[in-house]
């Protein structure tokens, strides 16, 4: 009731100023036409006589057009040409009835064109006024000073969303944008001050308290390069999200988050085929081992989204399962999930559950993965990463699923570590089992995943959170990165391209320097490099590598009908003597020989190369040595 008062009280006043208009605008056209000096009595005692006929004709025109619909303080371009529509018509209408009733007597003929225009003027200007006052008084006097990074789209909503929101509390003193010709140019009367490389000058001079990067589009290299002006300044800065994260098309001030480290290393939105995608899946049996991991909980996550007809996932973690059941199970509660707590190495649990559930599909994301630790666990990653997809993928094969796919890393290209080598050997395997089996066996190749378990920017993340130090192995190591769901999503796609025995290499774009990425993350968090948090260098651990692969040179890679998604060639083996191998591998872990182990790895893998640590060990020869074909 009391918002009802409110809105009638609020439209009465509008309708009475319209009223006001129309007399202002009638009496000023006679005005305007005898050159602002006194009305003649007769053209004036004419114009007060038909002032009521005039203004009722103007208020029908009035309600019909609408313009007590809108909100002054919103008031917009659109309401002004509802404002013209209805001056214009109102006039016609008026020198309609003006003709038959009087027949214009007392009414010279500029007088109706000159009504319309001031009563255009009169409305739109109180209108537009009002609003611009409302504007005004919304920048209270403990507003935080923003500035605008980006004089695009995106920027002037934000500075209109400053503008009209009384709530808002913060008041754009200025934009910065690289395009010099637009420098000294307004957008809503705030002026753009200079180029992204002024801003901390600016920031100062201004005595800026925020700073918002209005680029949602930007590069990752732009991003990084803003965020290095940003940072100089020691002021806070927040950056909208990015067009894909829009889905509303509104940019407002609410939408601003902290700037990620995904914004600085920059992904391109994927494009992916979702039709084809769910026209592989919807209607199929999935299983994903290692469902409780950082790419295992993700492709339950997007597998779940395209509703398959059952989604088994297979975790050896009591944890990891416990929390993606729990997380599907909120966000899926129609999805029909099983969930087995087994270990791939476990031929019988393996082999029950192909069985039981008879999958279409299966996604290998189990395997060890930490480089270093498994180093010293030689035998683990062997039984895990090997052993384990051995079982899993003969299993598969035996009862006839209908695909496999093996998700792999980008260590196993030349590798120089134990998880490579393991992961090498897998790779071979599933590639070659396609050839003797119905069962199609694809394998899929990316390099880092961002904030998946044990990766860098967890560990970078609590070392600055500590005060630091923050260590890097190595100031030229290199590492490619990809986001967890970007890496879900094109391994569904390569999914549904593939035809069996490929190895598909996602595209990573350029190599990423840890340096860098340690030194942005402190910056991100409002610290100094080395002024408030050191970065130190600790040397490479066992196992890694200075800069990482992602295809061997002889693997002829390829290009696909994905652009994200490129084809190497597999390498061909003797499959009897290939198998014999693996027998070998197996009896020797059973035997937990270390030496042994590590010249089997040799032997299969000719590109292996052990590490100084380990360059001294005598390797067994095993025949035949499975040789790199040219």
């Amino acid at each position: 009731m009391k918002y009802q008062l409110g809105q009638f009280r609020r439209r009465s006043i509008v309708f009475f100023f319209d009223f006001i208009m129309v007399i202002c605008a009638w009496l000023g056209a006679y005005w305007l036409r005898f050159n602002l000096s006194t009305i003649p009595t007769f053209y004036l005692t004419s114009a007060v006589k038909l002032l009521l006929p005039v203004a009722l004709v103007q208020v029908a025109v009035y309600l019909y057009f609408g313009l007590y619909r809108g909100d002054w303080r919103y008031a917009s371009i659109p309401d002004l040409m509802r404002i013209i529509k209805a001056c214009v018509v109102g006039a016609c209408l008026n020198f309609l009835v003006l003709f038959l009733w009087v027949g214009l007597s007392g009414v010279p003929r500029s007088i109706i064109p000159l009504y319309g225009i001031l009563l255009v003027f009169c409305l739109g200007g109180g209108r537009f006024t009002y609003r611009k006052i409302k504007e005004r008084g919304n920048l209270f006097s403990d507003s935080k000073r923003v500035l605008i990074v980006g004089a695009g789209q995106a920027g002037e909503s934000i500075v209109r969303d400053m503008l009209r929101d009384p709530h808002c509390h913060h008041f754009p003193v200025g934009f910065v944008n690289d395009k010099h010709h637009r420098i000294g140019e307004e957008i809503h009367q705030v002026r753009i001050l200079g180029k992204v490389r002024d801003i901390a000058h600016i920031a100062k001079k201004h005595n800026v308290e925020l700073i918002i990067i209005a680029l949602p589009s930007a590069s990752a290299s732009k991003m990084r390069r803003i965020v290095k002006y940003c940072s100089e300044t020691k002021v806070p800065f927040r950056t909208l999200p990015s067009v894909k994260d829009i889905a509303d098309g509104k940019i407002s001030i609410n939408k601003v988050r902290a700037v990620s480290i995904e914004d600085l290393l920059g992904r391109r939105e994927v494009s992916l085929d979702l039709a084809q995608i769910k026209g592989a899946l919807a209607h199929c049996k999935v299983l994903i081992t290692g469902g409780g991991g950082s790419i295992g909980s993700e492709l339950c996550r997007q597998v779940a989204r395209v509703n398959p007809d059952q989604l088994i996932i297979v975790e050896n973690n009591e944890f990891n399962l416990y929390n993606i059941e729990r997380e599907l199970g909120q966000e899926f509660p129609n999805l029909a999930a099983h969930f087995c707590l087994a270990d791939i190495t476990d031929k019988i649990a393996v082999k029950q559950i192909l069985q039981q559930y008879k999958p279409d599909i299966i996604y290998h994301a189990a395997a060890y993965k930490h480089v270093p630790i498994l180093e010293s666990q030689i035998r683990s990653a062997v039984v895990n990463n090997i052993k384990g997809t051995q079982t899993l993928a003969e299993e598969a094969a035996n009862i006839g699923i209908k695909e496999f796919v093996l998700i792999s890393t980008d260590k196993v290209v030349n590798p120089e570590n134990i998880m490579g080598a393991t992961k090498r050997v897998a790779e071979i395997f599933c590639q070659n089992l396609n050839e003797y089996s119905d069962t199609k066996f694809i394998t899929v190749r990316f390099g880092n995943v961002l904030d998946s378990t044990g990766s860098v920017i967890p560990l970078f993340r609590q070392q600055i959170s500590e005060g630091g130090p923050v260590t890097v192995t190595h100031p030229e190591v290199t590492r490619f990165f990809m986001t967890i769901p970007e890496a879900g999503q094109l391994i569904l796609q390569a999914t549904v391209m593939g035809q069996g025995g490929e190895i598909f290499v996602l595209d990573m774009g350029e190599p990423i320097k840890i340096r860098d990425l340690a030194e942005q993350m402190i910056e991100l968090s409002g610290h100094g490099v080395d002024e408030d948090i050191d970065v130190t260098y600790i040397g490479l651990r066992p196992g890694e590598k200075l800069h990482e692969e992602l295809f061997h040179s002889n693997e002829m890679l390829m290009s696909t009908s994905h652009n994200k998604i490129l084809r190497a060639r597999h390498r061909e083996v003797d499959w009897k003597e290939f198998l014999n191998s693996l027998k070998k591998l197996d009896a020797i872990c059973q035997s937990m020989d270390t030496k042994d182990l590590l010249s089997c790895l040799l032997a299969l893998i000719p590109e292996y190369k052990l590490s100084n640590k380990k360059s001294s060990m005598k390797v067994v020869k095993f025949s035949p040595l499975l040789e790199e074909q040219p």
